[in-house]
């Protein structure tokens, strides 16, 4: 292990050993930082004193937060995520993870069917998926959301590394309680700083949120209408269209490349089905899909399912910019409304670290590869491009991450 990746490593396992710990003058600093930086842009963004200083009267820095950087450290505190293996999507979309958000949802679906029938009429988004991404997001309001917004988002404007993200976050979430959708101490968040049952980002809950139950309040902490209501205007914002489907499960001939896959590579469903391109299920795609744009999906490469999406998928990735979260919203609400399993397993892959992935990356991009950043997750860029490589090498294309690509392109 290299030194900076041990010191960053004893520094969040061995928080007293932290150098930020052990210098007494952060605090002060950080008050400082408030003051002068953080209230002036409170007050030309209307927040009343009173409403600043209520915030920050027990707000405190919170060292044990991740993506920091710390002071005396050489690396932020996440580069110790780049030796966490590097897994397919077996895990996040196990029959344990889908079946849970599955099961519950069926019996909130039934528990709230008039107000999702409204929702859905004013909106246009499906129950099933507004329920999947509930459940996916705070296990359906059960979840703990334990963290103070103030703490967590002062800390990170502070000593992050995306600081001006996070100074306009903490901003809105001053914002909020100053417009009284919530009380200062009412505030809780995420350790990342996301608020109430779907979790939005506080420049989220300003722009999307809704007050659906007509209380006067946006609450998406404890109101069902207003956290449902508030996910489905997200995602009509941001361009869900009513009456498609997000995507359906495929088989692809190896005909047709796994390099095509993403969404800047859309095409008429129908000419995947020319091609050969056949759902599991074997039923034909639905008649008002066929002459749409669709997108191939591969989100394991070829080692896992397939997938014809449309541009919905992409809409739910605008919530959370992972494939795979995209996939379990879209796969457990499928599975609310009565569709199936997937019938297609993940193929065990070789055991690699989000280091090895990022390594790949730069050996991709030195071969003049677009791989969508170095940042050790294979995303559909970089699937692509490892397709891409592996036919330039005579390689059969996988397009997913391979020790043996990794020594190859040594």
């Amino acid at each position: 292990m290299r030194l900076p990746l041990l010191i960053a490593l004893l520094a969040m396992l061995a928080p007293s050993l932290s150098p930020a710990r052990a210098d007494p003058s952060l605090d002060k600093r950080f008050e400082t930082f408030l003051e002068e930086e953080i209230w002036p842009q409170a007050k030309a963004s209307s927040v009343p004193r009173e409403i600043f200083e209520a915030a920050f009267a027990t707000a405190a820095l919170d060292l044990d937060l991740p993506d920091l950087i710390l002071p005396g450290a050489s690396e932020p505190v996440e580069r110790i995520n780049f030796q966490a293996e590097f897994r397919n999507g077996s895990d996040y979309l196990s029959e344990r993870a889908v079946g849970a958000t599955v099961a519950g949802g069926r019996t909130l679906l039934e528990r709230h069917a008039r107000l999702i029938a409204e929702i859905e009429a004013r909106y246009g988004v499906p129950g099933p998926i507004l329920v999947s991404i509930w459940g996916r997001e705070s296990s359906f309001g059960k979840a703990a959301i334990p963290h103070d917004v103030f703490s967590v988002l002062g800390t990170k404007a502070f000593l992050s590394r995306r600081k001006e993200m996070f100074r306009k976050e903490l901003i809105a979430a001053l914002k909020i309680a100053a417009n009284g959708d919530r009380q200062v101490s009412e505030m809780k968040s995420s350790w990342a700083g996301a608020l109430g049952q779907p979790q939005f980002m506080p420049s989220k809950f300003l722009d999307y949120a809704v007050d659906f139950d007509g209380d006067g309040k946006r609450d998406i902490w404890s109101s069902v209408p207003d956290t449902l209501a508030s996910i489905a205007n997200y995602l009509k914002s941001h361009g869900w269209v009513a009456g498609r489907d997000w995507g359906f499960e495929a088989r692809f001939p190896q005909t047709v490349s796994c390099t095509m896959e993403g969404p800047d590579k859309g095409r008429p469903i129908a000419d995947f089905v020319a091609d050969g391109v056949a759902r599991v299920s074997g039923r034909p795609f639905p008649e008002h899909e066929v002459a749409a744009e669709g997108h191939l999906l591969m989100p394991a490469g070829r080692t896992g399912p397939a997938f014809v999406a449309t541009r919905n998928f992409y809409v739910l990735k605008t919530y959370n910019n992972s494939d795979l979260y995209a996939l379990f919203v879209g796969h457990a609400a499928d599975r609310m409304a009565g569709s199936g399993k997937l019938a297609t397993g993940w193929t065990p892959t070789d055991a690699l670290t989000r280091g090895d992935v990022a390594e790949l990356q730069r050996r991709l991009v030195a071969r003049g590869h677009d791989v969508g950043g170095v940042d050790g997750l294979a995303g559909f860029k970089t699937r692509r491009a490892i397709g891409a490589v592996e036919k330039e090498l005579g390689r059969s294309e996988t397009c997913w991450p391979s020790r043996a690509l990794l020594a190859e392109l040594d």
